[in-house]
């Protein structure tokens, strides 16, 4: 997480906060995670050289310059963001060209067509499962959300579902964007 030097990605108003562990404002009522929780989500994660990724929620853009130093050069990072300033202002922060930030399509939740992915991450809170995520999960993928004021992990194995449930969470809801 040391790699991807957090105030990149803040707005000058709260850049002298970076070092607190606490989400920090971003804009748009939405927040940069709290370091703690980023770095519990990306154990739950088992993140590894050369992986595929869905970040949903994206937001700053910080978690998936993380997610890229993980995975490394040979890894494809997929960041899905809601609002357009923070598409951009992420596009700006992210140094890495196998990070791509998409603006979340309209009617669709995640990137069906980039699917599967070996992990996914989300960074917003869902009421249940969120399924059409799910649909997008590879084989042995794991994906970290939380819903219901959970952080949950779930693990695909054929048609089966592992599903674990690690603590209480807060987090800026998901906007479901399909209708």
């Amino acid at each position: 997480m040391r790699a991807q030097d957090r105030r990149r990605f803040l707005p000058p108003e709260v850049v002298g906060d970076h070092a607190l562990d606490a989400p920090l404002p971003i804009g748009h009522g939405q927040t940069n995670s709290q370091p703690s929780t980023v770095a519990d989500m990306l154990a739950l994660l088992e993140p590894f050289r050369g992986m595929r990724v869905l970040d949903v929620g994206s937001g700053s853009g910080w978690t998936s310059a993380i997610l890229g130093e993980l995975g490394g050069p040979d890894s494809e990072i997929h960041a899905v963001e809601l609002v357009p300033e923070l598409v951009e202002r992420s596009r700006e922060a992210i140094d890495q060209p196998w990070v791509h930030v998409h603006h979340a399509e309209p009617g669709v939740l995640g990137l069906p067509g980039h699917a599967p992915f070996d992990r996914i991450l989300v960074s917003a809170m869902a009421d249940d499962l969120p399924q059409d995520l799910v649909g997008q999960l590879g084989e042995n993928g794991i994906m970290v959300a939380p819903w219901a004021n959970r952080m949950h992990r779930v693990r695909r194995s054929g048609p089966d579902l592992e599903i674990t449930e690690h603590g209480g969470y807060r987090f800026v809801p998901l906007i479901h964007t399909r209708f």
